[in-house]
């Protein structure tokens, strides 16, 4: 794989594929600049080496043409942030942005429109590829985000530039951090896994087990590995069909001598609000209550395991955390996770919901590392090959 250090690319067009997929208000005005922040250490190197540069991103999930999933707010937001003018064309492929480009200036910086206004683009159709290696001399990819699809701007694309590809300065940076959760050196390690369901993370849960020692389950998830144990989960969420997915990977953790913790309590409500009607041990949740939260007892045994880990990996909240009341397990596992950072651990963040909650809580700065690709991080973590990494060899 070709990294940036020590390249030159002056004179030249760079196409950079970022990830700029981030939220916008009903006002279309950006909520969370940080996968623009991002990108920005490769955006500077490129054009201090004396290049014109290309920006190719999507943002949503758009069917056909959206103004209001338009990259222009992005535009503006670079800018901003470059402190120099970035150049907004309303496509990302033919003739007249080829021209627009070609007219361009060492020094200019193009940001295209929203690729998925274009189906081909996720179908990763080899003519819209061909249409976007056109646009430049040289490929540098720098979304992570993105790099598990097999698509035109991430893969298909790269094979039209043989030797001029490249991966991005943060691009470079989420392999370095991802591969060091698999440091077998820095024991004890622990994964914590959250979120609604267990379906998403059944392949990661497997795989961990081969580089972790213990794994804490938290979130919706949590409540069907309690009824695989024939715990009563009153109302809570859980995937009736998972089940038996969940027998497995506990009795796989055994086999591996790899500890997987639970809740033991859990704060339930008698519908989907911000109203406690109860704590409850997690295996008898009234008929007619949900479980939205870890309990006390839950979040004192996840705390102390979280403090006496020297790896952590932190995918997936405890729970509802949207709700002030049912945040503090959300919120107290973050807290453990930079306390553990603090005193010398190694912590790996990522997930949209989990980097939510560490911001949420002003903790993005005590903790080691915030992955910028949630789908991605996972697939990573469970040893499969990510097309777009795979094109860049």
């Amino acid at each position: 794989m070709n990294f940036l250090i020590n390249k030159s690319f002056k004179n030249k067009s760079v196409l950079i594929r970022v990830d700029f997929n981030v939220p916008l208000n009903n006002e279309l005005q950006i909520t969370d600049d940080s996968r623009i922040v991002a990108a920005l250490p490769t955006i500077k190197h490129v054009l201090d080496s004396g290049a014109k540069i290309v920006l190719i991103s999507h943002l949503g999930r758009p069917k056909g043409v959206d103004k209001t999933l338009s990259l222009l707010p992005v535009s503006k937001k670079l800018s901003k942030l470059l402190d120099k003018p970035v150049i907004f064309l309303n496509d990302c492929i033919g003739e007249n942005i080829e021209n627009c480009i070609k007219s361009g200036e060492a020094g200019d910086i193009f940001l295209l429109e929203n690729l998925r206004f274009y189906k081909e683009e996720t179908k990763g159709d080899y003519a819209f590829s061909k249409k976007l290696s056109n646009l430049a001399d040289v490929y540098i990819n720098d979304a992570f985000g993105t790099s598990h699809r097999a698509h035109a701007s991430t893969h298909g694309v790269v094979e039209h530039f043989q030797d001029e590809k490249y991966c991005g300065l943060l691009l470079e940076k989420e392999i370095i951090n991802l591969n060091k959760v698999f440091n077998q050196n820095n024991s004890p390690s622990i994964a914590i896994i959250g979120g609604a369901k267990i379906s998403s993370k059944i392949d990661v849960l497997f795989s961990l087990m081969n580089c972790v020692d213990k794994i804490i389950i938290g979130g919706g998830m949590a409540y069907t590995f309690i009824r695989a144990l024939g715990g009563s989960v009153g109302a809570s969420l859980f995937e009736k069909d998972k089940i038996n997915a969940a027998k497995e990977i506990l009795s796989f953790s055994k086999e591996k001598g790899v500890s997987v913790l639970l809740p033991v309590d859990s704060i339930n409500s008698n519908s989907f609000s911000n109203e406690i009607s109860s704590s409850t041990n997690i295996f008898n949740i009234p008929d007619k209550e949900m479980g939205l939260d870890i309990g006390p007892k839950s979040i004192a045994l996840f705390e102390k395991e979280i403090l006496l880990a020297k790896n952590i990996i932190w995918n997936g909240p405890m729970g509802v955390f949207e709700f002030s009341n049912f945040s503090s397990g959300t919120k107290l596992v973050g807290e453990a996770v930079a306390n553990s950072t603090k005193k010398g651990s190694y912590s790996l963040v990522g997930g949209g919901d989990s980097v939510a909650a560490i911001k949420k809580y002003n903790l993005e700065n005590q903790v080691s590392y915030i992955s910028t690709g949630g789908g991605a991080m996972l697939e990573f973590l469970e040893g499969k090959e990510l097309p777009a990494l795979k094109a860049l060899l």
